[in-house]
C-alpha cells in the first residue's frame, strides 16, 4: 500500500468522523446527558461495527474489482453518485434538536450493553454499508498487497480512528456544550460535510483500476 493514500484515506476519515452525523451526535447527547461512559461505551460498539461493513465490501466488492473492469467502472460511478447523494441531503440538514441535561447520571455504568447497543446501531444500517462500498475503493493501490487485505487494512484504521474521535467527543462533550447551541457552528460543520463527501465523490469519478 502507497504512504500516501493511506495518509490521504486517514485524513478523509478524520475529516468524516468529526463531521456531525447519527452517529457522533448520539456519542455526544448520550455523553451529555448519561456522563462520558456511557458516550465512551457507545462509540466501542459504532466502530466495532465498522469491521462487519468492512468485511462484507471487502470478501465481496475486492472480488468483482479485480475480476471485471466494467464492474469496476460502474460500482465506481454510483458510487461516486452515492456521495454526491449525501453531499446534497446534507444541504437540506437542519441543526439537530438537542435535549441536554445540565446534571449528568451518577449511577453504575454497565460496558457491554452499551457497545452491544452502538454495535448494532452501526451493523444494522445498511447506509453504513453502501458508504464503504463507495469510500473505500478509491483508497485501493493496484500495487502490493490483495485487494481483500488492503481493504481491511483500511476498515482497521478507520474503525481506530472513529473511536478515538468518538471517544474524544464524549471526554470533551461539557466543553462542546456551547458549541453545540451555537447556530454558526453547525453551519461551517455542514459545509464542511457537504465539501468532503462532494471532494471524495470526484476523486472516485477520477480514479483508475
Amino acid at each position: 500500500m502507497e504512504l500516501q493514500l493511506i495518509i490521504s484515506f486517514i485524513g478523509a476519515s478524520v475529516l468524516l468522523s468529526i463531521m456531525p452525523g447519527p452517529d457522533n451526535i448520539f456519542v455526544l447527547t448520550e455523553s451529555l446527558t448519561k456522563g462520558h461512559k456511557n458516550g465512551i461505551g457507545i462509540a466501542t460498539g459504532l466502530s466495532i461495527g465498522v469491521l462487519l461493513h468492512t468485511l462484507a465490501a471487502a470478501t465481496g466488492l475486492s472480488i468483482i474489482i479485480q475480476q471485471s473492469a466494467f464492474v469496476f467502472s460502474l460500482i465506481k460511478y454510483l458510487g461516486a453518485a452515492y456521495l454526491f447523494f449525501l453531499a446534497y441531503q446534507s444541504i437540506k440538514e437542519k441543526k439537530p434538536l438537542l435535549h441536554v441535561q445540565t446534571e449528568t447520571s451518577n449511577q453504575a455504568v454497565q460496558i457491554f450493553p452499551l457497545i452491544r447497543k452502538g454495535f448494532l446501531m452501526n451493523v444494522l444500517n445498511p447506509k453504513v454499508s453502501l458508504f464503504f462500498i463507495a469510500f473505500l475503493p478509491q483508497f485501493i493501490s493496484p500495487k502490493g498487497y490483495n485487494i481483500t487485505i488492503q481493504m481491511v487494512i483500511l476498515g482497521i484504521i478507520f474503525m481506530s480512528q472513529s473511536w478515538f474521535i468518538f471517544s474524544f467527543i464524549a471526554v470533551s462533550s461539557s466543553r462542546l456544550n456551547r458549541q453545540i447551541r451555537n447556530p454558526k457552528f453547525w453551519k461551517i460543520t455542514k459545509w464542511g460535510k457537504i465539501s468532503v463527501l462532494s471532494l471524495l465523490a470526484l476523486t472516485l469519478i477520477f480514479s483508475e483500476k
